[in-house]
């Protein structure tokens, strides 16, 4: 009879081990698969180029060019969801990450661009903290957001544990492009969920009617950056702005500059 109870106690302990070794729903395995996200976290800058056309051999060309991410135009590009799946699929093994600026802070759309492959989500003119907290909502499984689980080639693209990784993987950012967004800029940095602030530098002077070499323009921007280096998040501008302090985050140019920039190059040789 001891003989037995012990076997019985030896079993219920070996099938506790074996429940507290799985992975619960939600619960994040510590694999970083995103190189850009973790360049960011080690202190280091990364800078993606931007595509806005369909082609995959155009997009796979940049992808092994040396950025470390692809800003995929979604919000100002006539781009479907299908395309972009494609061209990501196109280049899976490529080194620069999927980033994906989505055209608002919807579900629907957040749903798609991460469904697809996005590890990056790009949310434009960001001027309240409900729609920061809407972009991490959709973008982060439970517990951290209410991103369904649903198909997708994300699990092909980034592993079978995706749904285990992914919250720790995706990286979330936001756009200050209006006075609204940079009156409330610290409130906005400090949403839990978001790791880049981006300071639009062409919308801001647009929004404000001044020119980047007024004084007043570059209050604002030191404000963005103030408020968001406050706040321990990275800060993003455009590429032209890499030696300013405090940004690590950058959006270079598309493939018709890069094209114009390197034809310029060759003949100049």
């Amino acid at each position: 009879m001891a003989l037995r109870s012990s076997i019985i106690r030896g079993a219920v302990l070996a099938v506790v081990v074996c429940l507290l070794a799985v992975p619960r729903a939600g619960a994040q395995s510590g694999r970083m698969y995103n190189t850009a996200k973790q360049k960011l976290l080690n202190g280091e800058q990364v800078v993606g180029g931007t595509v806005s056309t369909s082609d995959p051999n155009i997009y796979c060309a940049m992808a092994h060019a040396g950025f470390d991410f692809l800003w995929i135009e979604m919000q100002h590009s006539p781009l479907t969801y299908s395309e972009v799946a494609r061209m990501i699929w196109a280049c899976k093994d490529a080194p620069a990450i999927p980033v994906i600026r989505v055209p608002d802070a919807t579900e629907g759309d957040i749903q798609k661009a991460t469904d697809i492959g996005a590890l990056g989500i790009i949310v434009p003119m960001v001027a309240t903290v409900e729609e920061a907290e809407a972009a991490v909502r959709y973008a982060k499984y439970p517990p951290e957001g209410r991103r369904s689980r649903g198909g997708g080639q994300y699990g092909a693209l980034w592993g079978q544990d995706y749904r285990e990784t992914a919250n720790d993987n995706i990286l979330l950012i936001v756009m200050i492009e209006s006075p609204d967004g940079i009156e409330i800029a610290d409130q906005i940095a400090s949403v839990p969920g978001i790791d880049v602030v981006f300071a639009a530098s062409g919308d801001i002077g647009s929004f404000t009617g001044y020119t980047q070499d007024d004084p007043q323009y570059q209050v604002l921007i030191d404000k963005i950056r103030n408020d968001t280096l406050g706040a321990g998040k990275k800060l993003g501008g455009p590429f032209g702005w890499r030696d300013r302090e405090g940004f690590s985050f950058f959006q270079a140019s598309g493939e018709a500059g890069l094209i114009r920039a390197g034809a310029g190059a060759l003949l100049q040789r």
